[in-house]
This record gives structure tokens, sequence and C-alpha cells, in this order.
């Protein structure tokens, strides 16, 4: 039993003196991650409004297609950021074409 002690009081004082590091997320993992999830929510209210559509159902369809809108631009946007922070150069001509689409949609209402 006084083994079993003194491993344990051992142990919390090595976690003690060797705290465990947090990985805290990158900046460009921060930018990845807000493209992704706004392009793919942005995705899924234009699904949504497809099937709404589908079935005979005109209820707020501009004002859901300006926010998926929006929220495409955004993404748009963090892409860029993520590419320059990579230090990289982003694929403008495929960016600028989605932009244009984005720019389109929010538009037509």
């Amino acid at each position: 039993m006084k083994i079993f002690v003194f491993i344990i009081f051992i142990v919390c004082l090595i976690t003690i003196i060797y705290p465990f590091e947090i990985f805290a997320d990158t900046a460009l993992d921060v930018y990845m991650n807000d493209f992704y999830s706004k392009s793919n929510e942005a995705s899924k209210i234009l699904k949504e409004i497809e099937n709404s559509l589908k079935e005979g159902s005109r209820k707020k369809v501009c004002s859901r297609q300006r926010e998926a809108a929006r929220l495409g631009l955004l993404a748009n946007k963090s892409l860029i950021k993520a590419f320059e922070l990579e230090g990289a150069n982003p694929p403008m001509q495929a960016i600028k074409a989605n932009q244009q689409r984005w720019e389109s949609i929010l538009n037509e209402c």
C-alpha cells in the first residue's frame, strides 16, 4: 500500500513539474476550418432551397439564397487568407469564378 501511494505521489509530482503542452490550432488551420464550415453551410442551404422548390414551396427563398451567398463569399475570403498565410499562390482563376457565382446568387433576388 505504501508503494502505491508513493507511486501516485511521484506521478502527480512529475505531472506538476512537466505539464503537458496544449497544441492550439495554427492560423492556417483556423482559416481552413472557417472556409470548410462556411462553404459546407452555404451548400447545405442551397440544397435545402432546391428541395423546397421541388416540393413547390417558395418560402423565404431569396433571404436564404442571400444568406448562402454571404457565407460563400466569406468562405472565399478565408481561403485566400489561408493561402496568404501559407505563402502559396492561390488558384485565383478558380476563386474568382467561385466568387462570381456567389455574387450572382446574391444579386439574383
